[in-house]
Order: C-alpha cells, then sequence, then structure tokens
C-alpha cells in the first residue's frame, strides 16, 4: 500500500511513517502543513507512486484549525475516490460531517489514541481502501448519543450493529462483538438497510447506511 502522511509534528509524522513501513507499506509523500500536502498529493496522481491513501492530521498549519480536513474535502473534490483517513486528538461531530458530505466511502475519522492501536489502525486503512467508512468507536459513541430521527426506526440492537458497521467491522466481528449468530447478524443488517430505505439493487449498501447515520440531522 502506497500512502501520504501528513502531520506538522516532526516526531509523530516520522513515528507514523516507521510503523506503516513495518507493517509492508510504502511512505511516497510526506507534509507538514495543509498547502504542502495538497502539493504532494497533486504531484503524485497519475505517477506510478499514486497513493492508495492520504493520512491527515486535522489541525495543521497555516491556520492551526482544520486545515488539514479542508485539504483532505478538497483533494477528494479534485480526486474523486481518492481514500482518505483524518486523524484527530479530540471528538468532533462537525468534522465527520464535513469529511462525508459529499462522498461515497472511502474515508475514515480516528481518534490519534487509536493509532496505538496497531492492528485496529492497519484495519481501518485496509477497510478504507477498500472504499469502506470507518469512524472511531469513541466518535460513533458521541454522535449516536445526539442522533434522533433518522435512527427513530431502528431498535437498539440495530442501532448497536450499525454502530459496529461504522467502525469497518464485518458481520462475523460484529457478531462475535455482540455475541450474536452469523444469521442473526445478517437479519438486523438486512432490517437497517430496509428501515434507512436502501433497496437490494442499492450499490455499496453497508457504506450508505453508515453514511445515512453519520450524516442523521441532529437536535
Amino acid at each position: 500500500m502506497k500512502l501520504v502522511l501528513a502531520d506538522d509534528v516532526a516526531l509523530l509524522r516520522d513515528g507514523l511513517a516507521a510503523l506503516l513501513q513495518g507493517a509492508g507499506h510504502s511512505i511516497v509523500g510526506t507534509a507538514s502543513d495543509a498547502d504542502e500536502l495538497r502539493t504532494v498529493v497533486r504531484s503524485l496522481m497519475g505517477t506510478p507512486d499514486s497513493p492508495d491513501v492520504v493520512i491527515t492530521d486535522i489541525r495543521m498549519p497555516p491556520n492551526n484549525t482544520n486545515d488539514g480536513l479542508v485539504a483532505a474535502v478538497d483533494l477528494r473534490g479534485k480526486y474523486p475516490g481518492l481514500p482518505v483517513v483524518v486523524l484527530s486528538a479530540y471528538v468532533a461531530g462537525p468534522y465527520v460531517d464535513q469529511l462525508l458530505a459529499d462522498s461515497e466511502g472511502g474515508t475514515g475519522y480516528l481518534l490519534k489514541e487509536r493509532v496505538g492501536r496497531i492492528e485496529d489502525f492497519l484495519h481501518t486503512l485496509e477497510v478504507v481502501v477498500a472504499g469502506g467508512v470507518v469512524v472511531d468507536p469513541e466518535v460513533v459513541s458521541h454522535l449516536m448519543s445526539g442522533s434522533s430521527r433518522a435512527l427513530a426506526r431502528l431498535t437498539d440492537r440495530e442501532r448497536a450493529v450499525l454502530s459496529l458497521m461504522a467502525e469497518g467491522l464485518s458481520n462475523s466481528q460484529i457478531g462475535d462483538r455482540l455475541v450474536l449468530s452469523r444469521t442473526a447478524v445478517s437479519k438486523h443488517v438486512a432490517n437497517i438497510f430496509m428501515k434507512l430505505d436502501l433497496p437490494p439493487g442499492e450499490e455499496n449498501r453497508r457504506v450508505r447506511a453508515v453514511l445515512t447515520w453519520l450524516r442523521a440531522e441532529k437536535p
């Protein structure tokens, strides 16, 4: 997997690069601010080193606010389908909404502490590169507590299944987490699709179900 990394803290950037290289991935570009991230990705697209995924911190120069996120959104607009994972030091729901506003998948939002859980982090990259959506469990809990109308038709068990879908878990992994059979999980997932008006002919229903939930109007 070829990756571009963006973080204004060199120690964190280099540490993440070492972790990913140790897992067999290639770092094809790095950036220390949002403008440099845009430049690096533009220079690589269409070359043999075109990135499979971009990983960026949200808070970076030049403004040290949400510059990394804005750069990620801009890159997704210029290169539709470019997988992006954004990292944040804290839970911030509006950032998730902005990242997913025009997305059809291939996006991830993780708290930085999740990177230390190496297996989870590497799993996230695989899901995102495959076109899935992964949201940090703490962010999931935060959003779930504020959701209302979009989830009104779901049972508590279906909400639990959907929240684990948002973390990028497969049906078998959801079954292990909730101590349910695969048949039971499949039934809950089918009910979620039906209640969110995602018919069998709808492409990529799993991603669309997660996006529907994440875009749900908050009170």
